[in-house]
């Protein structure tokens, strides 16, 4: 691979290549750094999440007590908000 990410037979390599599942929440508390505390509907577990970047983006703002669609990641207990519902 050269420097900018391409092999010998100029194809981009893929960055993230993992599939991530997504769930819906309710916003449980704000918490420093644009990080919220969600918990889950199916289980009640609970997870730390941030804002995608295309709600950053349209100024939605998120509440406790909102109702949010989370995609999980691969690290247990961290998401991505990316819709409120």
């Amino acid at each position: 691979m050269d420097s900018h990410g391409q092999g010998s037979t100029g194809q981009r390599a893929k960055v993230n290549d993992v599939v991530s599942s997504v769930v819906t929440g309710v916003v449980t508390d704000i918490l420093p750094s644009a990080m919220y505390r969600v918990r889950l509907d199916d289980g009640g577990h609970v997870v730390q999440a941030h804002v995608a970047d295309r709600i950053d983006r349209n100024f939605v703002r998120v509440l406790v007590g909102d109702r949010v669609s989370v995609e999980l990641t691969t690290d247990v207990g961290r998401g991505r908000i990316v819709r409120k519902i």
